[in-house]
């Protein structure tokens, strides 16, 4: 059985996808796999992102925000 607390919802290390660019001081929105679905969570960047560009959270802000960088493939 599940449990519902926020450990189970912790999106760090996810990797999603830019649905709404990031501007530079943000927001914009990302689609995260989350429970499994997918869900969007504003996000943020140090740089613009462009919309559809591959992502992975760093930081987990708030229940719905996260910061992310672009995701390269090894």
């Amino acid at each position: 059985m599940g449990s519902s607390d926020d450990t189970d919802q912790n999106p760090i290390g996810a990797i999603g996808r830019v649905t709404v660019s990031i501007p530079r001081g943000g927001p914009g929105e990302v689609l995260l796999p989350v429970r499994g679905g997918s869900e969007a969570y504003a996000a943020w960047a140090d740089e613009p992102i462009a919309r559809h560009t591959r992502v992975i959270v760093v930081e987990w802000t708030s229940a719905r925000s996260v910061v992310v960088i672009p995701f390269t493939s090894p």
